[in-house]
């Protein structure tokens, strides 16, 4: 006991403030501190001294935790360098309050005077060492030493009231000079693994013993260094139970004494009936088990009363009283017993299947804590009040862990160790659940490094510049009128941002010309080839485009195809061939700031353009090219020729192992990948510089504001009503002209011409002779009122005139009546409005400041309430600040000044006429419906070549309203806040094919974080954490942390939707913890088709029928496959499809290879271009089995003939058909043949060139009448 208490003590620490435990933290950070030696004119020779470190909170003035002392050392001094004392000490801890305001305090002591009764300690200074920085990031911890500078005095200065913080504002500390301490400061992942052993806020030495730990391996003793846990034992308690002296009864009875009697001396507040109540510790009892015992039988004391204990709380002593002195002297135990059966012997206690799960984990289980759970066996006694353990209730805690009365149907009474009296039915324990065994995620990750545009690029051979010269293609000119001419593309080294950031000519009008599209000289003539193709890509922030169908026209033999553009009825053009399109990038239409931005994009990335087939609506392939040439260096114009690899990945199905495979490393088997050139894609990227007044196609826009400040609505100048109309006039004043009425409301308006409407209607017409005599009365009416008006004047018709005015004046008094009320409310809360515009971007925070003022001459707790979630207020100030720092703001940031209610509206308090900036961020990631609503949303289709920045065409603004509430529930100010949707920048584009009503389940592999575009450049502190969000919130997108050094991974849970819908969606990649800026925006595509399970013999012929089902109109259409030469579909032709009909569509599918793949089929409207089905079809082949292997050895380059004998073993004449997985490599002198029974058939073989020198295995299939096959020979070609 007395060594436990003694090692308890060492382990006890002063916690935090108050206000940091009522916070809540994220994950605990480990430090390591080395002290390495102390220099400087402060030490004397011969002297000792020690070093005392201490956690200091500077915002609340306040040293927590333990302090930590050093050996003592004695200063050595050496000519001419100045006195030295070596501590070479480390020291551990680690904090989970990540904070700026956290920093370690170093002190400095000496021993002054002479012998153990005349000496004293003395300090001879301090420093700080800062833990995080302002971002409430680490502090870059560097792997070299630092300097630590000390400050004259003792530590105690710094919980004096003018004590600020940072140190560098504080007047009254001076610096040591020709002093330092040596030290270096880093992070320790190892002392993870420890936390559960090691209390948090504790400095601790790697010499001191720690329980739990091997001791160190070597000679340096530091445990902690490189920690190991010492092995777990499992132990088995049994037969618990309690004795409480002097009876159980007695003991109740004397409780219930005291807590009646605390009751009736104190009132205290919040006990309220039918409260739920913690419990309440009565005693403890302290036991360190033996091990090597396999059983032994435990009795321990019993303690309480004003003592530490483990609890950390005080806890009741049950007193010695008269009647009980006597036993409780015989006894010699203060309030009781425990008693217990410890075993550790694992033949008598089988292991159970929890303790299997736990022992195959790679952490060790944490030593819990002793806490009687089980049930008692309560002794009984013949005397007491005859009260049981069940009639007791929980007593509340009070304040300090002091216990206080409680309300409840029993007088009082408290209820003993940890039962449960909330409910019936136990907790579950930790046996009960199963825990996962550790192994690898079942997806293999697909690796996110986009296309290469370095590889996939190159430049044009002068006789490809020369055709395409010849084309006639339209000239690219400059602002003067003339030619641009061609341009090699730069080196990457001799780019200059900064020169281009000073050009004078500001803008940029980006000219992107497709000129031709050719097949790749590798690619196989059996492959499918387009006859129109259409194109999609974006570029920077302008919304996507879908470019118009294009025909490929031929201009020679085995040259690229021209890109002819298509009218709306299908006939070609009669203009230039190719595809022009121009962006104008004007700085009267960016952002402050955003110029640089866009050189950047320029500079480091690419632009990803898909190719699609116009007729069969299937993607071609994807090319990539930099966007750096399009930099001008000071030059007026360039203008660069490229030509682009288009290639098509083929992805194999995700085939998993599944039992106890799963457990052994490396047992998925990879993902099979092949990466298909289709073709070429010629290119011609121009930049114009024009100067911002000159910028072709801009219109004048004004510059979107961007301050990062809004001033409340008493620094607002006027206040436009609804019914004046504003005019400038020459002497520099304003005047308003009144309008009417009728010109401001509408409602009024509608009002007075329904009444006018009303009085001019015809009257009903009545049929036949009826509506004859009418016309005869009014004709005789008139003539009489025309007599009239002769002898009497026009009297009758102005007194007609006038009681019609009367009437709308009517109108008008009632209605401004009716409105009044409602027009001075709205002129009221004008007065105490301020507007903001915010241009959103998806992703991306815009932080803003509003200036809030207290205009009444008493205090208020100001309510504020937003009525859209995307705009918050900023509660942590750590958030506050890190968005300040980006923003460059000057404002002060105030620490705990918002306090939440319980609806989690923010409240702060405002003196009288104080000001106050309240940090406000708008933050969506939700898509804009434009620009999210399908695949190639039409921000340039064929009659807009020509896209400006600046213009908001199909994006809604939208209106956030902040109330600003005071005490009384009035409006203090209104804030409201305009929000323009503007296009962002995609990064990288992801097409995913999956069959529909499932979820698309894909791990996507994030590349090192220095490669990414965006990334920022000397980040402390290694490899930081990527987080991701997506756009769209019914998906599951998550990164996980797997430590140092290795990859993250992306983790996407998509539903899919019915055939054959596109779910489009976004995906941001931020840097740092508060989401600020992306860093990167990925876009995906997930196409949901129609499933269709395949399986089958390479080379043989399987058939099988789809059953297409009609629209609601009829429609011409047509089947397209992705790999027609393996899938072939009856009608291959166009046909009609019945409305609202089923008919049957054939397939016929050979594969070539053995393996798992996925084939497309598409069912196209081959009159409108849409795509009514699509189907992915999962095709499991087979290896035939091979009868025969023959070798032959080629040149590369070269080509031969062979032949190979065939027997027909039948006893009839058999017709056998030939086929062959490669058909670019060898080729049949005949591709059927007829033989005889028993006869022998030499089949002719054409081995055709090949480029590549390697090995090729070619199979040779025979296949009888039905296609089935029946022989397969092997040629193993090796082309040297």
């Amino acid at each position: 006991m007395s060594e436990w208490r003694k090692v308890f003590r060492q382990s006890l620490a002063v916690p935090p403030h108050c206000q940091r435990r009522r916070a809540r933290w994220a994950g605990s950070t480990a430090f390591c501190c080395v002290l390495k030696y102390l220099e400087g004119a402060v030490l004397a020779q011969g002297a000792e001294y020690q070093l005392r470190l201490s956690l200091f909170d500077a915002t609340y003035h306040h040293f927590f935790g333990r302090t930590w002392r050093s050996s003592w050392r004695a200063a050595r001094a050496t000519t001419p360098r100045p006195a030295r004392a070596a501590f070479n000490e480390t020291v551990y801890f680690h904090t989970s309050l990540n904070h700026p305001g956290i920093t370690v305090v170093v002190e400095l002591v000496t021993v002054a005077g002479k012998g153990d009764e005349g000496s004293q300690h003395l300090s001879c200074g301090f420093g700080l060492i800062p833990l995080f920085s302002s971002r409430s990031e680490m502090t870059d911890l560097a792997t070299e030493d630092r300097a630590l500078k000390l400050y004259h005095g003792t530590p105690r200065a710094l919980l004096h009231p003018r004590f600020q913080d940072p140190m560098e504002k504080n007047k009254y500390l001076m610096v040591m000079e020709k002093s330092h301490l040596q030290y270096a400061l880093k992070t320790h992942q190892p002392l993870e693994m420890v936390f559960h052993l090691l209390p948090e806020n504790l400095l601790v030495s790697g010499l001191q013993t720690l329980p739990g730990l091997q001791p160190a391996r070597g000679d340096t003793g530091d445990c902690l260094q490189k920690p190991r846990l010492l092995k777990p034992v499992s132990c088995y308690l049994e037969g618990l139970s309690v004795q409480l002296t002097p009876s159980l009864e007695e003991f109740e009875e004397e409780l219930l004494e005291l807590l009646n009697s605390d009751r009736l001396l104190q009132a205290l507040p919040g006990s309220a009936r039918g409260e739920v109540r913690d419990l309440c510790s009565v005693c403890w009892a302290v036991w360190s088990p033996v091990l090597g015992t396999s059983r032994a039988e435990v009795v321990l004391p019993l303690h309480g009363g004003a003592h530490r204990g483990p609890c950390q709380t005080l806890v009741y002593r049950n007193p010695v009283s008269s009647r009980s002195s006597r036993q409780l002297q015989e006894q010699q135990v203060e309030s009781g017993t425990v008693q217990f059966c410890f075993a550790t012997d694992s033949e008598e206690h089988p292991v159970t299947a929890a303790e299997l799960l736990r022992s195959a984990g790679d952490e060790p289980a944490p030593t819990p804590a002793l806490s009687l759970a089980a049930p008692l066996e309560t002794m009984t006694s013949p005397r007491g009040p005859g009260l049981s353990v069940s009639e007791l209730s929980a007593s509340p805690r009070g304040k300090d862990g002091f216990l206080v009365p409680g309300s409840s149907q029993h007088d009082a009474g408290i209820t003993h160790l940890e039962a449960s009296l909330g409910s019936p039915d136990p907790e579950p324990s930790a046996s009960d659940h199963l825990r996962a065994l550790p192994f690898a995620p079942l997806h293999v990750p697909i690796a996110a490094v986009g296309l290469q545009a370095g590889r996939s690029h190159t430049l044009p051979s002068r006789a490809a510049l020369a055709r395409l010269h010849a084309a006639g293609f339209p000239q690219i000119l400059d602002r003067h009128r003339l030619p641009v001419e061609i341009s090699e593309p730069p080196e990457p080294a001799s780019i200059s941002l900064r020169l281009e950031e000073s050009d004078p000519l500001q803008g940029d009008e980006i000219i992107l010309q497709f000129l031709a599209f050719g097949r790749d000289t590798r690619d196989g003539t059996e492959e499918p080839w387009p006859g129109t193709i259409f194109l999609t890509f974006q570029f920077y922030r302008f919304p996507p485009v879908t470019t118009a169908r294009l025909q490929l026209v031929s201009a020679e033999p085995g040259a690229a195809q021209l890109l002819v553009r298509l009218n709306k009825d299908g006939t070609l053009s009669t203009g230039p061939p190719g595809l022009q399109l121009r962006y104008v990038v004007d700085p009267a239409s960016l952002r402050p700031g955003e110029r640089r931005w866009f050189v950047r994009y320029l500079a480091e990335h690419s632009l990803q353009i898909d190719v699609w087939d116009g007729d069969s609506l299937l993607l071609v392939g994807s090319a990539a090219v930099r966007l750096q040439p399009l930099l001008r260096q000071g030059r007026e114009a360039v203008r660069t020729h490229h030509e682009l690899e288009v290639t098509t990945t083929e992805y194999e199905p995700d085939v998993a192992v599944l039992g106890q495979e799963a457990l052994r490393h490396g047992a998925l088997r990879p993902l099979g990948v092949r990466v298909l050139v289709r073709g070429h894609l010629h290119l011609c990227l121009a930049n114009v510089g024009h100067p911002c007044e000159e910028t072709p196609g801009q219109l004048p826009s004004p510059l979107p504001s961007h301050s990062h400040h809004v001033p409340g609505s008493g620094s607002a100048t006027n206040i436009s009503a609804g019914s004046w109309l504003p005019l400038n006039v020459a002497g520099g004043g304003q005047v308003s002209r009144a309008r009417r009425l009728v010109e401001v409301d509408s409602e009024l308006a509608a009002a007075l011409h329904s009444r006018q409407a009303e009085a001019q209607l015809p009257p009903p017409a009545a049929p036949g002779e009826a509506m004859a005599a009418r016309q005869r009365k009014l004709r005789r009416m008139a003539l009489v009122r025309q007599q009239e008006d002769a002898s009497s004047g026009r009297m009758p018709q102005l007194s007609e005139q006038r009681a019609r005015h009367l009437k709308d004046l009517q109108i008008i008094d009632a209605y401004r009546d009716h409105t009044k009320g409602e027009n001075i409310a709205r002129v009221l809360s004008q007065a105490i409005t301020a507007t903001h515009t915010v241009h959103a971007v998806l992703g991306t925070a815009e932080f803003f400041e509003f200036a809030l003022k207290n205009p009444c001459g008493v205090q208020h707790t100001v309510t504020i309430e937003v009525d859209q979630p995307e705009l918050s207020v900023i509660l942590d100030p750590r958030e506050w600040r890190h968005f300040k720092e980006l923003t460059r703001s000057a404002t002060p940031v105030e620490e705990e000044m918002f306090h939440l209610r319980q609806d989690l509206k923010p409240q702060v308090y405002l003196r009288p006429n104080e000001t106050l900036r309240i940090p406000f961020k708008y933050q969506t990631f939700s898509a804009d419906p434009a620009l999210a609503a399908a695949q190639g949303p039409a921000g340039m289709d064929a009659d807009a070549n020509v896209a400006t920045l600046g213009k908001s065409e199909g994006r809604q603004t939208k209106h956030i309203q902040v109330c600003f509430q005071g005490s009384g529930g009035r409006p203090l100010a209104l804030l409201r806040v305009k929000v323009e949707p503007q296009p962002h920048v995609v990064d990288q584009t992801f097409r995913f094919y999956h069959p529909e009503l499932t979820f698309l389940k894909k791990t996507i592999r994030l590349p090192p974080w220095h490669t990414l575009p965006g990334a920022p450049v000397g980040m402390p502190g290694g490899q930081p954490q990527m987080f991701v969000r997506c756009s769209d919130p019914n998906i599951i997108c998550e990164t996980k942390n797997m430590g140092p050094g290795e990859p993250q991974d992306i983790f996407l849970k998509v539903a899919g939707g019915p055939s054959p819908q596109i779910k489009k969606f976004f995906v941001a990649i931020y840097m740092d913890a508060w989401l600020a800026v992306p860093t990167q925006i990925w876009q995906f595509y997930l196409h949901s088709l129609q499933r269709l399970d395949l399986s089958g013999t390479a080379g043989q012929l399987a058939r099988l029928s789809l059953l297409l089902r009609g629209t609601a109109a009829p429609r011409r259409v047509q089947a397209f496959t992705s790999h027609p030469q393996e899938l072939q579909v009856d009608p291959g032709g166009a046909f009609l499809l019945p409305a609202n009909a089923v008919q049957e569509l054939h397939l016929g599918v050979r594969p070539r290879r053995a393996g798992s793949r996925f084939l497309y089929l598409n069912l196209v409207d081959v009159e409108s271009h849409q795509l009514v089905s699509s189907w992915l079809l999962c095709l499991s082949c087979r290896q035939p089995l091979i009868s025969k292997v023959f070798e032959i050895s080629l040149p590369v380059g070269g080509s031969c003939t062979k032949r190979i004998t065939y027997t027909n073993p039948y006893p009839s004449p058999r017709l056998y058909f030939l086929g062959t997985n490669r058909p670019d490599l060898l080729q049949f002198k005949e591709d059927s043949f007829q033989v005889a029974a028993g006869e022998v058939y030499s089949i002719g073989l054409r081995f055709a060139p090949s480029q590549e020198v390697g090995e090729e295995e070619i199979l040779i299939h025979i296949n009888d009448h039905e296609d089935k096959n029946e022989e397969s020979f092997c040629v193993r070609v090796l082309y040297q």
